[in-house]
């Protein structure tokens, strides 16, 4: 791998992440489209870390608060807050631990892919168009919480995106964009410190080299700079734009594969 393409995957993971078009799914198309040879399980944990990075550096004053609250004012909204983001984690968790073999091999088709952004992509659309635009974090409850881990689950499936499955069931339940953007941001934390826990240890240093750091920057760059984008973009505007995009993205796949 050359800076380059090390450059181009870390901005296809830092956007795909935190816009609702799948990190996952142009983790798999891009080297597709490119006749590039597939980077490696590693080299996409080292994406994730970038993305991690740039969560925390955005929302850290945000984290030092929800933990404080979580172990101080657990009778409060404020204090179960965090605990309603490590338990909307464990449906993820689980359809990760459970679903592997088939996200590393099946779920990475072309074909899979290209059904997976236009089916999806109707929800999303369904949900953009019936958001009633009115709810808060603050009014997050426990039946909730669950129905946005379970939606977190089905990011399994790149294509699906993880960011938008979280925001179009945050819509469904009344939410407004921003809020379920910024809860969906937010999710992503614990979900990518448990993977990086369990795949790092298997990095070995010989394999950190320099577009391994540059991947892992350039991940953190544009992964920070689409978190601000989305927040800002959601204030006024709909899904509809990256529902376009992922519909175009699933036609040009269909187009190479079967020409």
């Amino acid at each position: 791998m050359n800076y380059f393409q090390a450059l181009v995957l870390g901005f296809l993971q830092g956007a795909g992440e935190f816009l609702p078009i799948s990190s996952s799914a142009h983790l798999v198309i891009g080297p597709y489209f490119f006749n590039w040879n597939y980077q490696g399980l590693q080299y996409d944990v080292m994406l994730h870390l970038g993305t991690l990075l740039a969560i925390v550096a955005y929302f850290w004053k945000d984290w030092i608060k929800i933990i404080s609250a979580g172990f101080t004012r657990t009778k409060e909204k404020e204090g179960r807050f965090l605990w309603y983001v490590l338990l909307a984690t464990v449906p993820g968790a689980l359809a990760g631990y459970f679903l592997e073999e088939k996200a590393e091999t099946v779920f990475r088709e072309p074909q899979v892919i290209a059904g997976s952004l236009i089916f999806f992509s109707l929800f999303i659309f369904l949900a953009d168009r019936l958001a009633r635009n009115r709810k808060g974090l603050e009014e997050l409850n426990l039946t909730e919480v669950l129905l946005i881990g379970l939606a977190q689950s089905l990011a399994i499936v790149p294509g699906a995106s993880r960011s938008g499955m979280t925001i179009m069931m945050a819509l469904f339940l009344g939410y407004r964009r921003q809020s379920a953007a910024r809860f969906s941001f937010l999710l992503a934390t614990p979900l990518i410190v448990g993977a990086a826990l369990l795949e790092v240890p298997k990095i070995a240093l010989s394999e950190i080299n320099g577009p391994f750091i540059v991947g892992f920057l350039s991940s953190a760059l544009f992964g920070f700079l689409s978190i601000r984008f989305l927040l800002s973009f959601l204030k006024t505007r709909s899904l509809v734009p990256f529902i376009s995009y992922r519909l175009g993205l699933a036609l040009l796949i269909l187009l190479k594969y079967f020409r």
